[in-house]
């Protein structure tokens, strides 16, 4: 079932969190899923369900990979719980492409409307029954209303739904005990919050099981028919026929056109070899705590073993670092910390091996961070601002490095309110205006995030670049 709201701010997380661990509570197997970019809210998935939080965007990854990652993501679960992202129809630009309603098209599940209650009643029908009626291809199977105030509230509420002809599956009441801290690009993540933030997922999921209908819930899950499309599967990801994976670099002896059976099976192994022996060193730790998991799970499929590290506490890389991965976060809150960690700064800007480094990752590259000394591999001083930078991004490479071939074209988005004076030739140019990044043989760093299931070859791209673990330069 996918967890909808008329806007951002009803109560999705809340209901969708909440209702993953009750469900996980009653001793069924959950898959935990979000609509959209986001990275912090999976977290928090991840807890609920006690299994990878796992996003689906049709922008990242191609309206024809949703359905098989969310297979691939509920293998052998017994329910699935989507939670979407702003409000239902809210998609890119002035249509629904990447919404709530466009993934719940084509996952052809039921969507549960979360609306907040608050300072209305009987209205309460009329918005549902916009949103009901206005995309016939999309099915709101039942309400839950947030906020209630008291029970002739609840009541008033309920009256009004139940003459729409609209079920109610629950009616939570407002619970300042259940809420989470924000920080300036939204919760604080779960990794963070460690011990507190577990302690919040459970009362979330208390609170859903007191207030909301788990049977009736289920039996609305249980209407969703069977998706036909095949699981994703990392070892079998379309990298060897995607355009961006050249096998007259990546595997020689595999180029010419007589493809055929063999052939595929052939490349299938090549890719599976090409990272054996090789270590992947994928930052972590409190500062970056934004990653896909099909990421590491691509990097494992090429054979190489991903080993993560802190770099707010540990002095060096994993052993035998071929290639770094520095993903998004929050490095600005921590900076002090990533300064004074001067060994591994040190190391890394010796590092002879290839590094992807996304958002945080590009801000730790660089010479400074709001003035501390940062690893000095991107030339470019980072600094906090007033001023959120938010949206997808089409953009075009105008340089090779680890992960990009000049001319090629990538769908992401971007997330953050930081700026980099950056004293080098950008990496990407985005289609619309303005560039960003920093590209080199060795280095691909920029503000855009990228899943790496919507161009599976990145994976491949940055294991064959390191077929022998690197040495400091």
């Amino acid at each position: 079932m996918v967890i909808a709201a008329p806007a951002s701010g009803s109560g999705k997380t809340t209901v969708a969190t909440g209702l993953m661990a009750a469900l996980r509570a009653r001793g069924l197997a959950v898959s935990p899923h979000k609509v959209g970019p986001d990275y912090i809210d999976p977290g928090y998935h991840a807890l609920a369900a006690g299994r990878p939080g796992r996003n689906l965007d049709p922008w990242l990854v191609g309206e024809e990979r949703v359905a098989p990652l969310f297979l691939h993501g509920a293998a052998g679960c017994e329910v699935a719980v989507v939670e979407g992202v702003m409000g239902l129809f809210d998609g890119k630009g002035d249509g629904d492409f990447a919404s709530t309603a466009h993934v719940a098209r084509l996952l052809d599940a039921p969507v549960v409307l979360v609306v907040d209650a608050a300072r209305q009643s009987r209205s309460v029908a009329a918005v549902v029954h916009g949103f009901a009626t206005f995309d016939p291809r999309v099915r709101v199977g039942g309400v839950v209303l947030n906020r209630v105030a008291s029970d002739r509230h609840e009541e008033l509420c309920r009256a009004a739904l139940d003459a729409a002809g609209m079920p109610v599956l629950g009616a939570i009441r407002r619970d300042d005990a259940v809420s989470t801290p924000s920080r300036h690009l939204g919760l604080v993540p779960a990794a963070e919050r460690e011990a507190e933030a577990v302690r919040a997922v459970e009362r979330l999921g208390a609170l859903v099981a007191r207030s909301c209908d788990l049977d009736g819930l289920m039996r609305l899950a249980t209407t969703a028919p069977p998706l036909t499309a095949p699981a994703w599967d990392p070892a079998t990801a379309p990298a060897l026929t995607d355009p961006a994976w050249d096998p007259e670099t990546a595997a020689p002896e595999l180029a010419g056109p007589a493809w055929g059976p063999a052939k595929e099976s052939a490349r299938v192994e090549e890719r599976a070899r090409v990272g054996e022996g090789v270590v992947v060193a994928v930052a972590g730790g409190a500062a970056f705590t934004f990653g896909y998991a099909e990421h590491v799970e691509l990097l494992r499929a090429t054979g190489a073993d991903v080993a993560t590290f802190d770099p707010l506490r540990e002095e060096k890389l994993p052993d035998g670092t071929a290639a770094v991965v520095l993903g998004g976060g929050f490095p600005e809150v921590y900076a002090a910390e990533l300064a004074a960690n001067e060994q591994l700064r040190d190391q890394v800007a010796a590092f002879g091996g290839p590094i992807a480094a996304e958002c945080a990752g590009l801000l730790y590259l660089c010479e400074e961070l709001d003035g501390r000394r940062m690893c000095g591999r991107v030339p470019g001083r980072a600094r906090m601002t007033g001023r959120l930078t938010l949206g997808y991004r089409d953009a075009v490479a105008l340089k090779d490095s680890p992960l990009t071939r000049a001319g090629e074209r990538f769908h992401g988005h971007e997330f953050h309110r930081t700026t980099v004076e950056h004293a080098g030739e950008p990496l990407f140019r985005n289609r619309g205006g303005g560039t960003d990044g920093h590209g080199d043989p060795l280095v691909t760093a920029s503000y855009l995030h990228l899943h790496w299931a919507g161009s599976p070859a990145l994976a491949h791209r940055l294991v064959s670049s390191s077929r022998s673990p690197s040495v400091l330069r």
